[in-house]
């Protein structure tokens, strides 16, 4: 995501009454690319922003809660799937509703346990393959988190089904 044209205005704001300044910093995410024979999990947002829109599970993170740990909440909050995180694919900017800057780690990861449901802020479920990703997705970083994931998978064979 390109900066804006005047990224200095939104770096920090000084109070007219005292004159102390607040720094506009990223709010950090945490998510997982859950990986299933060759295949990824994505769900469907219920909610605004990209209410219908697929997404990867993940969310802010709490205070003072470690990345891999929060993807590990997130996943099971919306999924319902126990996940060990593998390693992190990228790391990424954006804003969520246009005006909160974030900062977004994702993580590749393996399901350990529990049965797959949509919850919290999502409607539906799917595994996807590396030829078969939705589009658009709820927000560019996930577009590009994907490619990202995409670009590591190594090619089917001939007749493979993904």
């Amino acid at each position: 995501m390109p900066a804006p044209a005047d990224p200095t205005r939104l770096l920090q704001q000084t109070c007219p009454a005292c004159g102390a300044v607040h720094y506009r910093n990223a709010k950090p995410t945490a998510s997982a690319l859950v990986i299933r024979d060759g295949a990824v999990l994505l769900g469907r947002r219920g909610i605004e922003p990209g209410l219908g829109e697929w997404d990867i599970p993940g969310g802010f993170l709490d205070p003072w809660e470690r990345p891999q740990d929060g993807a590990v909440r997130e996943v099971a909050e919306e999924t319902g799937l126990v996940i060990r995180t593998t390693e992190l694919l990228t790391v990424l900017v954006d804003t969520y509703h246009g005006d909160v800057y974030t900062l977004n780690l994702y993580f590749l990861a393996e399901s350990l346990d529990g049965e797959e449901h949509p919850a919290d802020d999502l409607t539906e479920l799917r595994w996807f393959g590396p030829n078969e990703l939705p589009a658009p997705m709820a927000f560019a970083n996930c577009q590009e988190a994907l490619a990202v994931w995409r670009s590591r998978v190594r090619p089917a064979e001939p007749g493979a089904e993904r």
